[in-house]
C-alpha cells in the first residue's frame, strides 16, 4: 500500500500526462548494477546516435508517403537537434541521478515519440527531495525570464567559472539553439518521500505533413 500523506508531483512548462497519438515510440533504460552510472557518460554519445538514426529512419519514411521527395537538409538538421538532445538528456539524467538511491526503485530512462507534427523526448532519473528543490527553483527562473537574455548570462558565467556542471546551459541551449519546449514532472516516490522521480519532457516541431 502506498503512502497516502506522499506529496503531490508537481508540473512545470509544457508537459504531456500522456502523450498525443504517435506514429513511432522508442525507449531505452539503464539500470546499472556493475559500473557506476556516471562512468557510462562515454556511451551517451553511441545511445545518442542511435536514437536520431531511429528517429530519421521512420521521419524519412513518413516524408516519402506525402511528398514526392525528401527534404534531405530539413531531415538532416533535425536529426542533428534529436542527437544533440537526446545527448543532453542522457547526460543530465546520469550526471544527476543520485547513486545512493537503488535502481530497483527507479530506473534511468529515455523516451522518444515521432507524431505527425512534433518529436517528443522524455527522460528519467532518481533524485533526493533537496536536489529536486533546488533543481526545482531553477526551472521557476528559466520559465520566468528571457531565454535569450538568461542563455547569454549563463555563457559569460560558465566561462569564468571553473565548473559549469550546473550552469543549465544545455536546457538554454535546447530552447534558443534548436527551438525546443521543455517541462517537467517532480513525482515523490509512494513510500519514501526523499526520493523524487524527476522527469524531464523536450518537444521538437517536425515540420512534416
Amino acid at each position: 500500500m502506498g503512502n497516502n500523506n506522499a506529496s503531490p508531483s508537481r508540473i512545470f512548462g509544457t508537459f504531456f500526462e500522456e502523450l498525443p497519438e504517435y506514429i513511432e515510440y522508442l525507449t531505452i533504460g539503464f539500470s546499472p548494477t556493475y559500473a557506476p552510472l556516471k562512468k557510462r557518460w562515454e556511451n551517451n554519445g553511441l545511445s545518442a546516435d542511435f536514437i536520431a538514426d531511429y528517429f530519421r529512419v521512420f521521419y524519412v519514411s513518413k516524408q516519402e508517403t506525402y511528398l514526392e521527395s525528401v527534404d534531405e537538409l530539413l531531415v538532416a538538421n533535425l536529426r542533428d537537434s534529436v542527437k544533440y538532445v537526446a545527448n543532453e538528456l542522457l547526460e543530465n539524467a546520469m550526471k544527476f541521478q543520485d547513486e545512493s538511491i537503488p535502481f530497483r526503485k527507479n530506473t534511468a530512462c529515455i523516451a522518444l515519440s515521432l507524431h505527425t507534427d512534433k518529436i517528443i523526448f522524455s527522460v528519467k532519473n532518481s533524485s533526493t527531495a533537496q536536489q529536486a528543490a533546488i533543481f526545482q527553483q531553477y526551472i521557476e527562473q528559466l520559465l520566468a525570464c528571457n531565454p535569450e537574455e538568461l542563455y547569454v548570462q549563463t555563457m559569460r558565467d560558465s566561462a569564468k567559472a571553473e565548473n559549469a556542471n550546473h550552469s543549465g546551459l544545455g536546457l538554454l541551449s535546447m530552447i534558443c539553439d534548436h527551438a525546443a519546449t521543455l517541462g517537467w514532472k517532480f513525482q515523490p516516490h509512494a513510500t519514501d518521500p526523499n526520493i523524487v522521480t524527476v522527469t524531464t519532457m523536450v518537444t521538437l516541431d517536425a515540420d512534416q505533413p
